[in-house]
């Protein structure tokens, strides 16, 4: 008899504190990892800098120009005698979108000029420079 109620007492107890532990650490793991690959999605470009830059949210469009000359409309690249087609596209999808214009600061002036035009031939209301904040 004293054998069975010891093995009664030495039943083994389920501790939900570790999974928790290891269930929040995965839980973090995840959402770092998707953080670091949503921004390995953005073209690395250097932007000029501003000191009087601001910050406007709204449905934007974004237009890159490489330092080779490029043309890029959400990472699908666009060659110049297209572009205006494009973007006559997307503003009949948004009529109210705003084109955000980032260009980097090695890109020839003649070349941001041609894309500048282009978007005002479209009919583009809305056009933004992307900069960088410089430093005080």
């Amino acid at each position: 008899m004293r054998l069975r109620s010891l093995r009664l007492q030495s039943q083994p107890k389920l501790m939900i504190i570790p999974m928790i532990d290891i269930i929040f650490f995965l839980l973090v793991f995840f959402m770092l990892s998707t953080l670091y690959m949503v921004e390995q999605r953005v073209l690395p470009i250097a932007l000029p800098q501003t000191t009087s830059g601001q910050h406007d949210i709204t449905k934007q469009v974004p237009i890159t120009i490489t330092a080779q000359g490029k043309i890029l409309i959400d990472q699908e690249e666009i060659p110049l005698e297209l572009f205006g087609k494009r973007i006559q596209s997307e503003l009949a999808r948004q009529p109210e979108a705003l084109f955000l214009l980032r260009a980097d600061r090695q890109t020839e002036y003649g070349r941001v000029m041609a894309v500048l035009d282009e978007l005002k031939l479209s009919g583009v209301r809305r056009i933004s420079v992307a900069t960088e904040s410089k430093p005080r």
